[in-house]
Formats: C-alpha cells, structure tokens, sequence
C-alpha cells in the first residue's frame, strides 16, 4: 500500500522555497544584526481594554523582520541568541515565531512594499495613538466592500475595526484568545471554526502566522471563496505573497509600528486585482 505525503502547508511551503533557493536572494548570506523582545501595553483614555502585545523583531540589513506573539512564546525566545545568526538558519528553528519573524526580514529585504507597483502607500498622520490608530483602522476596512446585512469575522480583535464594521451596518463577528467583549458590548469567541463557517468576508491580524492559525484561514476561505484581507503588522512582507492565492488584501505595515512613533509613518495597501 502506497500512503501519500500530505500536502505541505502554505506557510512551510514558502519556507521551503526559500531554503531551496528558489527566491534572488540566499538566505545564508542574510544575518540578523539585532535582535528585540518588546512587550508594550496600551489603554486608550476612557477604554476598558488593555491591549498587551509582545515582539519579536529581526534587524537584517535596512529592515525589520516583526512577529507579534503571546507572552509565553516571547518567554521561551532568548533574543542575544538570534543576533548574528543567517536568516537560513533561523528559518529552521524549531521555535515558529522565529521562523516568521526570519521569513518577513527575508521577504522585507527581497521585496520592500516602496518598490511594488501593487502597493499603494498611506500616510499616517501625526498623533495621539488612538488618532493613529483610527486612522489605520478606517485604511483597512476601505479595502474591502462591506456591505449591510453581511457577517464579517475578525480574527484578532482591534475595536476600531469592530467599530468601522458596524458603522457600515455589518456584524461583526469577533474572535479573539485575549478578549471577552469588544467595546461595543460584542462577545467574543475564541471558537475560530465557527467564525470561519458563518462569515460572509473575513478580517485577519497577522498573528495568525505567529500562533498558526493561518493556514487553516487561508484554506478556509479559498474552499468558501470568500473575501480575506489580512492586516499585517506581523509578517508584513510576507502575506503579500499569498495575494491572489486566498488573500484578497493587504494592509501591511512594517515596523516600526504606528504605536511606537507619533509621527507620520506609512502603511502600504494591496488589493489582489
């Protein structure tokens, strides 16, 4: 009897291209020069939520490689010991926001989102965080149509999102492991199957590369054909290589992140047409 292999998993796939060097740019010859564990809290004035979000960040060449993670994956990453190492190496670490955080300092370095004709690049302005944050909030729903009546599942709660979603008279369908109610009053699941099955179009953090949860995302709407934009801080500059493959759009922002600077800063959109 012949057992078939099973298909390789988007995520791994590409890491295996990479590593076969299949790509212009050879990983071996790419070393982290910095490496940054970052665990930063933010409460908006009059909010009830504390947002918690830990890093882990790669400086290779002129860029960053960004993974968000949950605080007990941070606690097993010893940051001093990636400084030095190849990006090949790194991508073969048994740790998976390692790799994530290695494969976006790849393709951040092979393919800078100010060089793509498919990105169209959004300024940020200058401001309080919650302004910021508003302001890239509204950036990512305008990529998608969301229309009155739809379920829009939100895998990675941000409340602005929430907010902007029921401002076009959709529901939104929050889904989240570190919250209980959006600040809108909705509650929040932290069933990802069943958002997956109701949803009309899907809104996905980029965390779901660090927890891997994507590929389950990724799969899902492509068996559905149903619309996924992904906002990326983590993995910025690797979900673009899924668009038109299961992702509809990108909202990638590379770091530094719109919390860490009151200053104007770019957020780079892409849409799979």
């Amino acid at each position: 009897m012949t057992i078939k292999s099973q298909e390789a998993l988007p995520v791994d796939s590409l890491i295996t291209q990479v590593l076969q060097g299949q790509f212009a740019l050879d990983a071996h010859q790419c070393s982290v020069a910095g490496a940054f564990a970052i665990r930063q809290f933010t409460k908006f004035p009059g909010a009830n939520n504390t947002y918690r979000n830990f890093y882990l960040l790669l400086r290779v060449e002129s860029v960053f490689g960004g993974c968000c993670v949950e605080p007990d994956q941070l606690d097993i990453i010893n940051a001093e010991s990636l400084a030095g190492v190849n990006l090949a190496n790194l991508l073969e670490c048994p740790i998976l926001p390692v790799r994530i955080a290695a494969l976006d300092a790849y393709f951040a370095l092979l393919q800078p989102h100010r060089n793509q004709s498919q990105a169209t690049r959004v300024e940020l302005p200058q401001g309080t965080p919650y302004e910021r944050a508003i302001a890239r909030d509204q950036a990512i729903v305008s990529l998608q149509t969301v229309k009155a009546g739809e379920n829009v599942g939100l895998i990675g709660v941000v409340n602005p999102i929430v907010e902007e979603i029921e401002k076009r008279g959709a529901y939104c369908l929050p889904c989240d492991f570190n919250m209980k109610r959006t600040s809108t009053g909705l509650n929040v699941t932290r069933n990802m199957d069943s958002v997956l099955r109701r949803a009309d179009r899907l809104i996905v953090t980029g965390m779901t590369l660090s927890n891997g949860s994507f590929d389950t995302i990724l799969q899902a709407a492509k068996k559905r054909n149903i619309p996924l934009l992904v906002y990326a801080q983590t993995g910025s500059a690797i979900v673009p290589q899924f668009l038109g493959k299961g992702v509809s759009a990108v909202c990638a922002e590379p770091f530094p992140y719109s919390q860490f600077s009151a200053e104007p800063s770019s957020i780079y959109l892409y849409r799979a047409d």
